[in-house]
């Protein structure tokens, strides 16, 4: 939850920086005050809140099952300056992708029937958009359970932003100023501002998924092999079907995730069996009179 703390705002602040530098410091910003006011407040904050209380790697009777995995938190696997730093690159590159692709894609480029250009307010809408869904979908990929609650602050903060785009809009001049039917009229009509908010996200989420997939397959940790075990053998106190998915699945593989997973099983069961042998070994001897 900190590191994705990190990543969000440097994402956001930083386009703040690459437009003044863009502009030659004039102290024009690219974003509506309201804007900057919703990001933190509403639009990102919820998404958070909601990964910060009900995620959870795997469950609690997983856990008991494997008290091995208690051990990640000691070695602070999960809060080292590795994924610090890892997360700050992702939002430096996050915000690199979402300011030179708009100022590229909307550089001169007539998105209007008439064929008018896109004014600083269009092109900062476009960019604050790109931003909302560029985060938000980067925390519905850091999620690893999902409730009820998750998708309604996830996907509902994604169509709050748009709906008080819409809306603020529609209020008159005097209150709106130059967001006045920048959606209705402008954005939502152009094929281009959707286009650009699909191209900028898997931009900038593409590179996390090539991670997080490449982790998996070639360096998982521990709750990376307990959560493919709860997704493939569907319940692991069943020891029936675990016993029969396993043969089952040496039948249609002999190497590759299958035998990594039955590797990682037996060395977490080694582990246990070898800690309560020592433990009652221990208590059994004699104590000296």
């Amino acid at each position: 939850m900190i590191c994705y703390f990190f990543y969000k705002n440097i994402a956001f602040g930083l386009t703040l920086f690459y437009f003044e530098a863009f502009t030659a410091f004039s102290g024009q910003s690219i974003y509506n005050d309201w804007y900057m006011l919703l990001f933190n407040v509403i639009l990102t904050s919820l998404p958070v809140i909601s990964l910060g209380v009900f995620e959870q790697d795997v469950s609690s009777e997983v856990c008991l099952q494997f008290p091995a995995l208690y051990q990640q938190g000691t070695k602070n696997l999960f809060f080292d300056w590795y994924r610090i730093l890892g997360w700050m690159g992702n939002g430096l590159y996050s915000s690199l992708v979402i300011f030179i692709l708009n100022i590229v894609i909307f550089y001169n480029q007539a998105f209007r029937a008439g064929g008018q250009t896109a004014d600083m307010a269009a092109v900062g809408a476009t960019m604050f958009s790109c931003i909302i869904c560029v985060v938000n979908f980067q925390m519905a990929l850091t999620m690893s359970h999902f409730t009820w609650i998750q998708h309604l602050f996830v996907w509902g903060s994604i169509a709050t932003w748009f709906i008080f785009l819409f809306l603020y809009g529609l209020m008159p001049p005097y209150y709106s100023g130059d967001v006045y039917k920048l959606l209705a009229e402008a954005l939502g009509p152009a094929p281009i501002y959707w286009s650009t908010i699909l191209l900028v996200t898997v931009a900038c989420i593409l590179p996390y998924l090539v991670h997080i997939s490449f982790q998996r397959c070639f360096n998982p940790m521990d709750h990376h092999i307990i959560q493919e075990i709860k997704y493939y053998r569907k319940d692991v106190e069943d020891q029936h079907m675990w016993r029969r998915e396993r043969s089952k699945a040496r039948q249609e593989t002999k190497i590759g995730f299958t035998a990594r997973v039955d590797a990682k099983i037996r060395q977490l069961k080694g582990k246990l069996q070898k800690k309560s042998s020592t433990s009652v070994s221990q208590n059994c001897m004699p104590s000296p009179s």
